[in-house]
C-alpha cells in the first residue's frame, strides 16, 4: 500500500487538531466540513476506515515515532 509522505500526513493531523478544537468552541457548519474533509483524506491516506484509526496510523509513520508512543495503548 502506498502510504502519504510524512510531511503530508504531519500537516493534516496538525490541520484535524486545530480544527477539531475550533469545532470543539465554535462548532460551525464550515468547520465541521472541514474536518471531515481532512478526515476523510487521513482515512484514504493511510488506508483506514475511520478518523480516529487514521491519526493513529499517520502518527505512527511521522518521523521521531517510536513502538511506545503507539495511541492505541492510550485509554
Amino acid at each position: 500500500m502506498l502510504m502519504a509522505h510524512p510531511a503530508v500526513l504531519k500537516d493534516m493531523v496538525q490541520q484535524y487538531e486545530t480544527l477539531r478544537t475550533l469545532n470543539a468552541s465554535q462548532g460551525s457548519d464550515e468547520v465541521q466540513r472541514r474536518m471531515d474533509d481532512v478526515g476523510y483524506t487521513l482515512c484514504i491516506a493511510t488506508g483506514t476506515a475511520d478518523v480516529d484509526a487514521a491519526l493513529i496510523a499517520a502518527r505512527h509513520n511521522l518521523p521521531g515515532a517510536r513502538p511506545e508512543d503507539d495511541s492505541f495503548l492510550a485509554a
